[in-house]
C-alpha cells in the first residue's frame, strides 16, 4: 500500500538519475536550444569547430523543415562529438557525418526545399562550400 507521506505528484519532469548536459524545454510552444561543447578540439580540426558552432548558431533561422533541421542538428553535433574526443578523430565516422550535413543542406541549397528563409540558399550553398574538402 502506499505511504501518503512518501507519495509525490509532479506536473512535469522527474529524474530519478544522474542528469548531466541534458537540455530540457517544458510547457514551451516553440523552443530552440544551443548548447556549447567546450572541450578541446583535436589539432588540425580548429576550423571544422568553428564552421560548425557557426552553422548550429544559424541553423534554425534557416526555415527547414523540423525533420531535416534535427538531422542538420544531429549530424553537426557527431562531427563535434568526433573531433572533441581524446585522442585522433575517427576518419569514417567524421566523414560520414560532414557527408550527412552536407546531403541535408543540399536540397536548400540548390532551391529544391520550398518555403525555406530568405537567403537561405545562399548560406547553405556557403556552408556546403565550407565543409567541402575539409575532412
Amino acid at each position: 500500500m502506499n505511504d501518503p507521506q512518501n507519495e509525490h505528484h509532479s506536473q512535469g519532469p522527474v529524474f530519478n538519475a544522474e542528469v548531466s548536459g541534458a537540455q530540457l524545454a517544458w510547457n514551451n510552444g516553440e523552443v530552440t536550444q544551443n548548447q556549447r561543447n567546450n572541450s578541446a578540439v583535436a589539432p588540425g580540426f580548429e576550423a571544422l569547430a568553428e564552421r560548425i558552432e557557426d552553422l548550429l548558431r544559424q541553423l534554425p533561422q534557416a526555415g527547414l523543415a523540423d525533420r531535416d533541421r534535427e538531422d542538420a542538428e544531429s549530424a553537426a553535433r557527431d562531427v563535434l562529438t568526433a573531433i572533441t574526443r581524446p585522442g585522433p578523430p575517427e576518419e569514417g565516422r567524421l566523414r560520414r557525418a560532414v557527408a550527412l550535413l552536407r546531403g541535408v543542406l543540399a536540397p536548400v541549397a540548390t532551391g529544391v526545399v520550398a518555403g525555406t528563409a530568405v537567403g537561405a540558399q545562399e548560406w547553405a550553398t556557403a556552408a556546403i562550400e565550407g565543409l567541402t574538402g575539409i575532412v
